[in-house]
């Protein structure tokens, strides 16, 4: 039952080096890849968070609670527990304990936890997909009732027992590369617990409405993933062939664009299939420097705008005299966009159209 811990700042390969990896003993485990979505990039707000009590609790979770600061004021005033970080991650982990505490048990069963998560359902709204360990139990997969965030849960033949290993992550790539099978997503509000003996799923709430991230699909995930049964590279490939239709319909017969170029790399399905619908010659004008991160999670508009010009770099020869459409997954703030505009005038380009991939973003996504 005793638990090892190893977190960092940085690229998962610097901080999870193999001596750490090797310090990591036991037979299972909870990983997170985190950019602060609430709270502090500090290395003491990097997931997974952990509880003593009761029993050794450690969660790791993707999404936003929209209730915390309620949560905050109940965790503090009614349930004494204190709170260490401003993460809602932290919170969510405190009402799951919190919940467990009340069984009053030395000793707890998979009832007890369906229970505690049946509550939790209750308390905490927002988005959550999250996998708990167990000190000495075994590992649970919950999705908030919506689906917001993903899920998925896979096994494969284990090595050294006669029986499985399983696994959550919340791309079905991770389990692909692992060589997991009868991969399947964790359904929205349903929870799944692997314990020694035996896996155990019970649906908790059946939520008529089911909302997952679009953004999932537009940007965040690795176009070979398949999320709630629908492939990420068909969804990009369909929102080229709209994009196309709706270029069609704006432009008809004015149309003048010479070349479809991609913003890389998230674009690269959806213009790749535009340019097929339209029949129009797509090139990779923009080239990728490939160790500068995501620009969208970097703080301060100043910092995105000068990464954009050093993580990609226009070729003339494509642009040079010619009527652009840039294709885009999305435009979020528009502020980089704007950049890769001009990098396309500074280049050449006689007209830039833009194009995005993703329909406009009307309301902020607190999710």
């Amino acid at each position: 039952g005793r638990l090892f811990q190893c977190k960092g700042n940085g690229m998962v390969r610097d901080v999870f080096t193999p001596p750490r990896l090797m310090a990591l003993t036991g037979s299972m485990g909870v990983a997170h890849v985190r950019y602060p979505t609430a709270g502090t990039p500090a290395d003491s707000e990097a997931q997974p968070f952990y509880v003593n009590s009761p029993y050794g609790i450690v969660m790791a979770h993707n999404g936003n609670l929209t209730n915390d600061s309620e949560l905050r004021h109940f965790l503090d005033y009614d349930a004494h527990r204190h709170i260490n970080t401003d993460s809602d991650s932290e919170l969510l982990l405190n009402i799951l304990a919190n919940n467990l505490q009340k069984t009053g048990k030395f000793r707890i069963n998979e009832q007890d936890i369906f229970t505690a998560i049946q509550s939790l359902y209750g308390e905490c709204r927002g988005a959550y997909a999250a996998t708990v360990m167990l000190a000495g139990f075994g590992i649970i997969g919950f999705r908030d009732p919506h689906g917001i965030r993903p899920l998925v849960f896979g096994r494969r033949k284990s090595s050294t027992t006669d029986g499985y290993d399983y696994m959550f992550a919340s791309e079905s790539v991770v389990l692909d590369a692992l060589d997991f099978t009868d991969i399947e997503d964790v359904q929205p509000g349903e929870v799944i617990i692997a314990s020694k003996s035996a896996v155990t799923r019970r649906q908790l709430v059946a939520e008529e409405k089911i909302t997952p991230c679009i953004f999932e699909y537009v940007y965040f995930a690795r176009p070979d993933s398949t999320i709630d049964g629908i492939p990420v590279y068909n969804a990009r490939l369909d929102m080229g062939v709209k994009l196309a239709r709706k270029v069609r319909q704006v432009m008809g017969d004015a149309m003048d664009i010479d070349v479809v170029i991609p913003v890389p790399d998230t674009s690269r399905a959806a213009a790749l299939q535009l340019s097929h619908e339209l029949g129009l010659p797509y090139r990779e004008g923009f080239n990728k420097n490939r160790y500068v991160g995501r620009t969208f999670i970097m703080p301060g508009q100043e910092t995105r705008r000068k990464n954009v010009r050093r993580k990609l770099n226009a070729m003339p020869t494509e642009f040079k005299g010619l009527n652009v459409l840039l294709v885009d997954d999305s435009i979020v703030r528009g502020t980089t966009s704007r950049e890769i505009i001009q990098m396309a005038r500074d280049v050449g380009a006689k007209k830039v159209y833009f194009a995005s991939a993703a329909p406009a973003i009307r309301f902020p996504n607190v999710y």
